[in-house]
């Protein structure tokens, strides 16, 4: 045994080697182009503290802001049949399936859960637009139908948050039927008197415009958010003219009357209870009356993000206020 070549050398290789640094440490802001700490853009819900861009954010980390504690009970959706049509381009329809779901860990571009909100009982949904670009499927629409329907067995209201690019074109038609299909749905919330609230994310386009995102008893989008059926640039080739600054976003759409509120993400939960509080017409909260938000547990990976951030202390020089006392003994005094 070599040990000056087993021993030596990686003992002073890792004295002296830089230290491993994990890739998604930093997260780089597509408006402003801000380089921005990914534990500080998470506790701001992912919102650009140097803008207020709103970033992409996935419906369960949605869900553990909106519900009390960050409990919720997902609802099971039932499964549409696999790739109806065959559809094949560059890729099987189920390879871009099976691609999507190992790179967002979801069965499908929406999840359904039931849970608290402000002591509220709610049913919610959100669609995924990192899923195939939240477009509109057979399981969405089975996934807006199973909302609907379990909210009006128990009596609850509908939260729904869109972010999509239209209907699915491995599905066609199919996708397409989705539109009267959840329409019907949600005609069973009105006749049971429930609410339904729709905060719109961006992008909110297509055929998901045109049927259950703009359904809704209450509007409400987030800043920038693009929403509308056709896109601005298919317009603009259409009709041969430059169309007006801001158009078809957010704030452009509350102006003309299309929209009810334009909420910043991290004022979304105490919008939604006070407007669910009043269109169930219950007492409006108070200050101390709603459960405090989710505290995140400590973790492996937040320690380890942590210790890359800092500098690496010296032996010897823990905190003391870490460290316990020490009892004092009795009989030696």
């Amino acid at each position: 045994m070599n040990w000056i070549s087993n021993y030596v050398r990686p003992k002073i290789n890792s004295l002296f080697s830089r230290r491993e640094v994990p890739e998604n440490l930093w997260t780089k802001c597509p408006e402003c182009g801000t380089m921005l700490f990914h534990r500080e853009l998470k506790d701001n819900l992912y919102v650009c503290p140097s803008c207020e861009h709103h970033m992409a954010i996935s419906p369960r980390e949605r869900f553990h802001e909106i519900f009390d504690g960050g409990i919720f009970t997902p609802v099971s959706v039932p499964d549409p049949i696999a790739d109806p049509l065959q559809f094949r381009d560059q890729k099987r329809y189920p390879d871009r399936l099976k691609a999507a779901q190992k790179s967002t860990g979801e069965t499908e571009a929406m999840l359904v859960a039931e849970g608290e909100m402000g002591r509220t009982p709610i049913v919610a949904a959100a669609q995924d637009f990192s899923f195939m670009g939240g477009s509109m499927s057979m399981y969405v629409g089975n996934a807006i139908i199973a909302a609907a329907t379990r909210a009006v067995e128990l009596k609850r209201p509908l939260i729904l948050f869109s972010a999509a690019g239209g209907a699915r074109m491995q599905e066609g038609i199919l996708a397409l039927m989705q539109m009267p299909r959840t329409t019907v749905a949600l005609q069973m919330l009105k006749e049971a008197g429930l609410p339904y609230i729709v905060v719109l994310t961006h992008p909110t386009t297509g055929g998901v415009t045109a049927s259950y995102a703009m359904l809704g008893d209450i509007h409400i989008a987030e800043p920038n958010a693009l929403i509308c059926f056709a896109g601005p640039r298919v317009i603009e080739q259409t009709i041969g003219e430059k169309l007006p600054d801001g158009f078809q976003r957010a704030e452009y759409l509350l102006d003309h009357g299309m929209l009810d509120r334009v909420t910043d993400r991290r004022k979304m939960r105490d919008e939604l209870i006070a407007i669910t509080r009043m269109l169930l017409g219950a007492t409006p909260p108070v200050a101390g009356d709603l459960p405090a938000p989710a505290a995140e547990p400590d973790s492996d990976e937040k320690a380890a993000e942590k210790s890359a951030a800092k500098p690496e202390a010296k032996p010897g020089t823990g905190d003391k206020k870490d460290a316990p006392k020490a009892k004092s003994d009795p009989a030696k005094k």
